[in-house]
This record gives structure tokens, C-alpha cells and sequence, in this order.
């Protein structure tokens, strides 16, 4: 089966479709990635066939949120995924920011699957998770608010404001948001969820086919060795911490590392910065560009970082403690699961950091036994899970009942 992954987004949210991608192209499916030009050495690397998709959502998501710049990246976006539905493929696979996907896979006749990095579904358990505010309103108000945030275009998830426009370059009649939101409700649209459920449980009041499967890891890039100057960092003294912003770290490079190396001093730690910043800074602090997380994060004191759902991830998976740091959208959610769960501290709202706050976070997940504890037995059990197999088996089950290339009914 020719399986087609939309991976909107920046590194974080294109990295798990790899891991996916590797396990269904084991299974004998041909696997192909949309995804934006800085990240296609992460689809080429797993081995998977790379699409690209136009457009910079860097610059539309750090460029200090304008309105312009979000504008002209979603036309270009636009211009992306109406090119896509020219292409062949007997399934669509996308996740939150791919939202019209819907509307691809719709032009082309082919069925689709969500594969969510981001619980965005109504439930009572917790206010929307793309939301600019995190607190609850209750079960009630939590389901209407993630429901509204689907049936009305100024507040769907993310672009689901280019509904109206997506479909009519592609040439296909006119659906609301609402109507979309009821059909896909009304067939069960199958949805799975990339997140561990030790790490988000299951909630009770979800519909069938929304399924909580366990992380797709990402694999390592091909041939890939750890930088010697790094190597030999981290056997040179005791343990270092991790202190990163994912995404962020190149809007204001300078500004961020310094901030980071007042706390690390005032801490009196060492350690491994990715801030936008390479090189050494001092004998006690390294400044690194991209290095597999997955390698780093097990020879580490404690990481601190923004919290997006795959660094998240991994960071639970390495068995150290966390210092959550969240900017925007899904990261303060995914900051309030690692503190519920006990292996970080209270959270610190990226626009509230300072280095004594940082200072302080970091020397209590080092200090205190019980955060290296727990982090350690959620990894054992994290570890254990395959995340894939769900997916893998549901687009195995779909070729054998519908065979490629034939909608099912």
C-alpha cells in the first residue's frame, strides 16, 4: 500500500512520522512524507520517500506571531498540499496541523487516518490542548471549548481557517467546518495518538477509534557518531544538565544562551546547551546544534526544555528528570503531564523565565532522589510499549479488506 504521511510542521512534529514511517515500509508499505525543506534530511535519512511542502513555519510561528507572516505561509501551504492530491498514494496518514488532509485525501478518493501528535478530541478530562490558556472549565466547558475549536474556522485547530479555500482549489464542493467535524465524528474516523498512556491516560469519555497507541520513535540518522569535542564533554566531569528550546533556539540565539549560562552558574552545574549557539562557551558549558536526543539524554543529570510532544517523549523514555520549560500551543500541556506525573518540578512559563528560576528548577530535579525515581521506573515501562504496531496493524487490516487504490464504503 502506498501510504502518504502530511507532516506540517517544524522538526518536532515531523521526526515521530519517521519512526512511523520506518515501521510501516518493514511492513511491506510504501511510505512517502510531506514535509516542509529544512526537514527533508530527517525523512531521507530513515530511508523514506521525501514531498516536498513550501513554506517556512518557523518564520511564521517565532517571527513574533504576525498576522502577515502566518498568512502568507498558509497560502503557501496551500499551494503545497493542493500539489499533493496530484500525487498517487492509496492512504492519507496526518496529524493536528495537517488538518486539511481531510480535504486531500477527499480529491484524490483515497481513505485516511489521523495520526495525532496532540489529544485535540473533546473530553471533560482537560481544556483544549491548542489553546492559548490552560485552565480547566470544568468537564462541560472543557468539551464545548475543544469542540467549538473544531466547528468554528477562526478557532479550529491551528489552519482548519483554510477550509474554505482548500477546497475549492481542489475543486470540490463546499463543506463547513461543522459539517466536517460531524461526518468525521459520524464514521468513527480513526485517530491515533503518538503519546505513551502512562504518560496521557486514555480519556474515559472518548469515542471508539480514538486511540492513545504509545510513542513512534524516530530512528537515528544513517552513519550517524557523536561529535568527539561532545563525546569527550561528557566524560570530563560529573554529569551535565540539558537545557534546550527546540524550535526556538535560533530567534535570538545570543539572548537565550545567556540567560542560560547565568543559571547554570548560579547553579554551579555544567552543561550542554542547545540554545542556537555551537561551540565552547567554557570549560564547564558546550553549546551543540543537532544531536539525537535519544543518545544525549540517558548520560544526563536533567533536561530542561519547551516541552513539545516529541522531545517530551524521549525525554521520558531516557529516565532523567525534567525542567519544563513551555513557549506555546501543546507545550504547556505536555509540562502539566510531567510535573502530574512526578518527574519534574513545577513549570516554568518560558515568558517568566529568568536564571534564578532556572537555577532553582534545575538544582531540585538534581537534588531531590524521588524525580530521578520516578523518571526512571516511567522509563522502564515507556520503553516497553510499541507505539507503531496499532498503526501498522489498522493499515494492514485496511489493505486487506479494501485492497490500494479502492475507497472503502
Amino acid at each position: 500500500m502506498r501510504v502518504l504521511i502530511i507532516g506540517v510542521g517544524t522538526r518536532g512534529d515531523v521526526a515521530p512520522y519517521t519512526g512511523l514511517g520506518v515501521r510501516l515500509r518493514e511492513a511491506g508499505h510504501e511510505v512517502t512524507i510531506a514535509a516542509h525543506q529544512p526537514y527533508a534530511e530527517l525523512v531521507t535519512d530513515a530511508g523514506l520517500e521525501y514531498f516536498p511542502l513550501p513554506g517556512d513555519p518557523l518564520h511564521a510561528l517565532t517571527g513574533r506571531f504576525s498576522i502577515s507572516a502566518f498568512k502568507e505561509y498558509s497560502e503557501q501551504l496551500m499551494d503545497g498540499l493542493a500539489e499533493l492530491a496530484g500525487q498517487e498514494a492509496d492512504l492519507l496518514l496526518f496529524g493536528v496541523a495537517g488538518a486539511p488532509g481531510h480535504h486531500v485525501a477527499e480529491a484524490m478518493g483515497v481513505p485516511s487516518m489521523g495520526v495525532h501528535l496532540q489529544p485535540i478530541d473533546p473530553t471533560g478530562d482537560f481544556p483544549p490542548v491548542m489553546s492559548l490558556f490552560q485552565r480547566s472549565l470544568g468537564r462541560w466547558g472543557n468539551r464545548r471549548a475543544a469542540r467549538l475549536a473544531f466547528e468554528v474556522p477562526a478557532a479550529g485547530p491551528l489552519l482548519a481557517g483554510m477550509s474554505t479555500k482548500m477546497r475549492a482549489r481542489l475543486g470540490l464542493p463546499p463543506m463547513t467546518p461543522r459539517a466536517l467535524y460531524r461526518h468525521r465524528e459520524s464514521t468513527r474516523w480513526p485517530v491515533f495518538h503518538g503519546v505513551s498512556p502512562l504518560v496521557l491516560p486514555r480519556p474515559a469519555d472518548w469515542r471508539p477509534g480514538l486511540e492513545i497507541t504509545g510513542y513512534w520513535w524516530p530512528p537515528r540518522p544513517r552513519g550517524w557518531q557523536p561529535d568527539p569535542v561532545l563525546r569527550d564533554f561528557l566524560t570530563s566531569g560529573p554529569a551535565p544538565v540539558f537545557v534546550g528550546f527546540g524550535s526556538l533556539a535560533g530567534t535570538r540565539a545570543e539572548q537565550y544562551t545567556e540567560l542560560v549560562v547565568h543559571a547554570l552558574r548560579r547553579a554551579g552545574l555544567r552543561g550542554v546547551l542547545q540554545t542556537g549557539l555551537q561551540g565552547h562557551i567554557s570549560d564547564d558549558l558546550l553549546a551543540v546544534g543537532d544531536v539525537p536526543h535519544d543518545w544525549l539524554f540517558p548520560q544526563l543529570a536533567a533536561v530542561a526544555h519547551a516541552c513539545g510532544a516529541g522531545t517530551t517523549g524521549i525525554g521520558v523514555r531516557a529516565g532523567v528528570p525534567a525542567v519544563a520549560v513551555p513557549v506555546m500551543n501543546d507545550q504547556p500541556f505536555w509540562a502539566s503531564r510531567l510535573t502530574a506525573l512526578g518527574v519534574a518540578p513545577t513549570a516554568i512559563p518560558f515568558r517568566r523565565l529568568t536564571p534564578a528560576r532556572l537555577a532553582a528548577a534545575l538544582t531540585t530535579a538534581i537534588t531531590d532522589p524521588t524525580y530521578r525515581q520516578r523518571a526512571q521506573a516511567l522509563s522502564v515501562r515507556v520503553s516497553a510499549e510499541d507505539g507503531a504496531a496499532p498503526v501498522v496493524e489498522a493499515v494492514n487490516q485496511l489493505q486487506a479488506t479494501h485492497g490500494p487504490g479502492r475507497r472503502p464504503g
